[in-house]
């Protein structure tokens, strides 16, 4: 195990960020890591627990999971980073997780929430630690291209490169199958690539893996939309098997009067515009420069929409909640080591907060109309819950008028899109206000209706995390793998 005792001597360091005043003014990193001989430290403080909660990956309450969907060996790699065996500990990461790159960036680390040190004292920094590990592996030229593939391998065609897509490519080609993946964007890497901005994720680092991916043999085919029927026809005429990793991208929109005014727009619509503008150059799309931003959700991407707006030079940010705030600190309802519904305050916040003097979120909010003149958005008409009976309850008398030129819908997703799959003949059901594919097994990814397609990700189980989508994505590909043989 690590050392001995070690959390009783040191506590939780986590990696540090640039001055908010310095990272609104560009889009680079705004992590810090901590040094190698630190960051061994932290690791350190992982006591290699008889039973390792933080790699079990479910359920215990009604809340979201805990612990790693991917069950990484985390006290394994803890232990032989403390003990300054990088590559061994790379190698134990590369078991389970394919690309940690990605998670030890941007995962909300459900491993953390399940650590059995964070039961009585702060958890072990086991994000930063996977973070560390990965960086040292690239850094040190030990990620390497999978061998290619062989002339008379199956061929698999994976639709969409976000995280599930990218993961069953890559578990599917090191299995032995000639993968090629079709992207409907200009660039590979789905959200990964477009939906998270460049100061969470660099995209360097997200095309160094495509990079790879291509060396080791996998195709991708950019600007190919499955949809589109004679790329379905293609697909059952060409390939051993198809995997739609296509994403949730159903987005929820705003139903009152007023919605479809310019300058109310999708998150994913905006963050594409600005993280394209950031990569290629030039003046985004969609830009706040100036404007009165009124973001409508939270989670990462509204987050994300608040501080990409301040990068932009916006004359002002709010974001709406419609949930009443979390409480600060866990309720009695809600003990370890379910995920903690606790009050979270981003970086986007402490953002805003260091520009405009306070929190940029209102909870409790419900927009009632899109104000606008001449076509235009110019406010919100909003007004206050009471959610004291569990359920919300319009306040008399709190209407109000809320400023905006520019209206961020960062409300979620529900579901795929049908395309894909109407193209392909997959059955589809109604479920949550959107679409799914109907499934030969409820276990399974193997979809009804269609001969030798597969669904993994956000395309099959709804809008979730990137780590989620990470698991989905290898277990489909072990699933086509055995179908096929491999």
């Amino acid at each position: 195990m690590g050392k001995p005792g070690a959390f009783l001597e040191h506590d939780r360091v986590s990696h540090g960020e640039r001055p908010a005043a310095e990272t609104i003014r560009d889009f680079d990193e705004f992590a810090v890591p901590l040094s190698a001989d630190e960051q061994r430290t932290q690791a350190s403080r992982c006591m290699y627990c008889g039973v390792a909660f933080c790699q079990t990956g479910i359920a215990f309450g009604h809340a979201r999971p805990s612990g790693c969907p991917l069950h990484n060996l985390i006290p394994e790699w803890n232990d032989l980073m403390w003990r300054g065996l990088w590559d061994d500990a790379a190698e134990r990461l590369a078991l389970t997780n394919p690309f940690p790159e990605f998670t030890g960036r941007v995962c909300p680390a459900l491993c953390e929430a399940a650590c059995n040190l964070g039961l009585h004292e702060e958890p072990t920094t086991i994000k930063d630690n996977e973070r560390a590990i990965s960086d040292h592996a690239w850094e040190a030229g030990n990620v390497r291209p999978l061998a290619a593939a062989g002339a008379d391998a199956p061929k698999v065609a994976v639709v969409g490169s976000g995280p599930a897509g990218l993961a069953a490519a890559w578990e599917l080609a090191r299995l032995g199958a000639a993968v090629t993946v079709l992207e409907r964007s200009d660039a590979a890497g789905g959200l990964l690539m477009y939906g998270i901005p460049n100061m969470k994720l660099p995209k360097d680092v997200v095309q160094r893996r495509i990079d790879l991916m291509r060396e080791s043999g996998i195709a991708f085919e950019l600007g190919c939309d499955a949809s589109d029927p004679a790329v379905a026809r293609r697909l059952a005429d060409d390939f051993d098997a198809v995997v739609v990793t296509a994403g949730a991208g159903d987005a929820r929109r705003l139903t009152v009067p007023g919605a479809d005014a310019k300058g109310v727009c999708l998150a994913v619509d905006y963050l594409t515009a600005s993280t394209k503008s950031v990569v290629g150059g030039g003046e985004p799309a969609i830009s706040a420069k100036g404007l009165d931003v009124v973001v409508v959700g939270g989670g990462d991407t509204g987050t994300d929409c608040v501080a990409t707006a301040l990068r932009q030079g916006a004359k002002s940010v709010s974001q709406l909640e419609f949930l009443p705030a979390p409480p600060e600190a866990r309720v009695p309802g809600n003990p370890w080591p379910e995920w903690p519904n606790v009050k979270k305050t981003d970086y986007g916040q402490v953002e805003a907060a260091s520009v405009q003097g306070t929190d940029p979120r209102t909870w409790a909010t419900d927009t009632l109309e899109v104000l606008g003149e001449g076509g235009a958005v110019s406010g919100l008409r909003v007004a206050s819950l009471d959610w004291s009976h569990g359920k919300p309850e319009r306040i008399a008398g709190s209407e109000r008028e809320i400023p905006a030129q520019l209206v961020l819908l960062a409300m979620g997703f529900t579901g795929p899109s049908r395309g894909v799959f109407d193209a392909l003949g997959v059955e589809l059901s109604e479920a949550r206000g959107g679409v799914r594919p109907v499934m030969e097994k409820a276990d399974g990814h193997k979809a009804k209706g269609a001969e030798r397609v597969y669904a993994a990700g956000d395309a099959r189980n709804g809008s979730s995390l990137v780590v989620s989508a990470l698991a989905d994505g290898l277990a489909a590909a072990t699933e086509v793998a055995a179908d096929l043989g491999l």
